[in-house]
């Protein structure tokens, strides 16, 4: 009786995805040299390949890689290789061989940017991020520390992160260091790693407030060739420039914005009004505003001693953020009960007059005092670019937390996690131009539905014919490869399995497909 048999289905789509958006970076052009077969038959290459596509598709740890991703998805069909390529001894030995070819890599990609997407780089922008570990503190030196964490993890150790990115948005180079670093304390070494590896020339560097010191600014300005920058400037320093700049006219530098410009000791401010951000901020003032004086009145009417007030306060403080400065709050003093008397609160009408008058306004800083408010205005917004690198980074790719001990593992999950980001912008690019609207994200997840599966068919001599098989692309997929000129490969030869019991009387008769 003839039986067919349909067994172990697997992801396909969003592997072989994937792997073509590699051949686009044409990485194995830098990485078949470094990271070839071993004596023992091992591609270090694949493995990296497995690695890199498990961040980008779906992210973990590389136990789950080993005992549930790789049985579960087609990358060993794709790479021709068998469940031994996810051990974890390989997984592990493949990572303690990456980082030494990081300053490499980034000379590669320089060159991979320029020629795909014609990127240029008299532009850089640079911002600063940290991620966390869910473990005890180390006991020896490490670079596990801890410091001010952007996730609101203070609770745990951490690494931080520098990235440089294009204005178009395209990764160029990174580094980790310890987690308790300052962020004025990494600009000119980045600067002067940048160029030691590309040459000194007439670059300009945009950051956010925080990130460069005087000291830094200095060096910049009196460096041959100069070195060209755009900061944002704390509030504070508005408020000193506040009456320079009422004497100066508002420009339009775009449409909903307008700039003023103030020229002093050979640096040109620029105060940016943003009718959108003007919007937002209020709105979201607002919003903390009454959540907070709803929440006062609600602790005005509950019984409560002075040190639980001032517990509750806290926590109002902290939900309120800014807007809690607003507020003229009274709390009793160590002997007095809590009454309507005794806590009292309004709100500052001057500091709100104040809070309003500030909203949406940017004060930038630049050595550029020849350009343009517009394109300086534009430089600074481009910063967005690395903030949805990181937002990327810690969303998509799972960066966080990170579970490796040894600084030189940290190191290699956080370059795995870089390369896949690579693969995740590359594909951001080309989208941009022939399906505008899809994210990366949105597409690996609608190619995950195509899926393989291997179709048993038994032969005459006790053995099967096995046909590995990826399912048709439905509507949607088929418009998706259409809009990006991609073409499914054919579908794997079939091959044979078992051992003969005795040999036919006739010849087995194999169907075709």
């Amino acid at each position: 009786m003839f039986s067919l048999t349909v067994s172990r289905p697997r992801q396909w789509g969003a592997c072989w995805l994937g792997l073509e958006v590699w051949e686009w970076v044409d990485f194995d052009l830098f990485w078949r040299p470094r990271l070839r077969r071993n004596r023992e038959g091992t591609d270090w290459l694949n493995v990296f390949k497995t690695l890199v596509c498990y961040r980008l598709i779906d992210p973990g740890s590389e136990w789950r890689l080993h005992r549930q991703w790789f049985e579960c998805s087609a990358m060993g069909d794709l790479l021709g290789e068998d469940a031994g390529l996810a051990q974890p001894s390989r997984l592990y030995r493949c990572l303690d061989m990456l980082v030494e070819h990081k300053q490499s890599m980034f000379s590669f990609l320089r060159e991979r940017w320029q020629t795909l997407f014609k990127a240029g780089f008299e532009v850089l922008l640079y911002d600063l991020t940290s991620t966390y570990f869910e473990s005890d503190p180390p006991e020896e030196e490490s670079l596990r520390k801890f410091g001010y964490s952007r996730d609101k993890r203070s609770d745990c150790v951490q690494v931080v992160i520098a990235l440089i990115v294009t204005p178009e948005g395209l990764p160029l180079a990174y580094e980790v260091m310890a987690g308790n670093t300052s962020d004025k304390t990494t600009l000119w070494r980045f600067v002067e790693k940048i160029e030691a590896q590309y040459g000194k020339a007439m670059r300009t560097w945009v950051m956010d407030r925080g990130i460069p010191t005087e000291e830094t600014l200095e060096k910049m300005r009196t460096a041959s060739p100069r070195i060209d920058y755009l900061v944002g400037t704390p509030r504070g320093r508005l408020t000193k420039l506040e009456k320079q700049f009422l004497e100066q006219p508002w420009q339009q530098a775009r449409e909903q914005v307008k700039v003023k410009l103030l020229d002093r000791d050979g640096e040109l401010y620029i105060l940016a009004r943003s009718e959108g951000r003007v919007d937002k901020e209020r709105a979201m003032r607002q919003r903390t505003l009454k959540k907070l004086i709803k929440r006062l009145h609600e602790l005005r009417g509950q019984k409560l001693d002075r040190d639980a007030l001032l517990l509750k306060l806290g926590a109002a403080k902290r939900d309120a953020g800014r807007s809690y400065h607003l507020m003229d709050i009274r709390v009793p003093g160590k002997d007095e009960a809590v009454n309507e008397q005794s806590f009292t609160f309004g709100i500052k009408r001057d500091k709100l007059r104040k809070a309003r008058r500030h909203e949406g306004h940017y004060l930038l800083r630049s050595n550029m005092t020849g350009e343009s408010p517009a394109k300086l205005w534009q430089f600074y917004i481009q910063l967005t670019e690395v903030e949805q690198a990181f937002k990327e980074l810690k969303s998509d790719l799972a960066i966080r937390p990170i579970h490796h001990q040894k600084d030189e593992r940290i190191e290699a999950h956080i370059f795995v996690a870089f390369v896949a980001y690579c693969l995740q912008v590359t594909l951001k690019q080309r989208l941009r131009t022939l399906a505008p609207g899809l994210t990366p994200r949105a597409v690996l997840e609608k190619f995950a539905g195509i899926q393989m599966v291997d179709v048993h068919l038994p032969t005459t001599d006790g053995r099967h014919l096995v046909l590995s098989r990826h399912t048709e692309p439905d509507a949607d997929q088929k418009l998706l490869l259409q809009r990006l000129k991609m073409v499914l490969p054919q579908q794997p030869p079939p091959r044979i399995a078992g051992t003969a019991t005795a040999a036919p009387a006739t010849p087995a008769v194999v169907p075709t497909f």
